[in-house]
């Protein structure tokens, strides 16, 4: 077995959360800092509150106002897409008998 490979531990690296809450673990790092622990998590607590710390909900409330706003414009773009098939659908030949006719 190699010996000095294996990184410093830390037994009493202390955590500190953002509620203010500060705990100690064993570690291969000094010090923790964390936006969430037991003391304050909905499930621990029994508390009813949403955790959004990257702001999750926000975008997609941002992208589901950006979809509406872009609804009619993609609207359009189809409508025209779908109408230049049938156009083509009606306009040009069939088969290879209808092609040599033609020309």
């Amino acid at each position: 077995m190699k010996s000095n490979i294996h990184p410093q531990w830390y037994p009493q690296a202390l955590v500190n959360c953002a509620c203010g809450n500060t705990f100690k673990i064993g570690s291969t790092k000094d010090g923790f800092r964390v936006e969430i622990c037991s003391k304050c998590h909905p499930f621990f607590t029994g508390e009813m509150r949403y955790a959004d710390t990257e702001g999750k909900v926000s975008s997609f409330i941002k992208k589901q106002e950006k979809a509406k706003e872009q609804a009619p414009i993609l609207a359009k773009k189809k409508a025209k897409k779908q109408g230049l098939k049938l156009q083509n659908e009606v306009t040009g030949p069939k088969s290879l008998k209808e092609m040599l006719m033609g020309a």
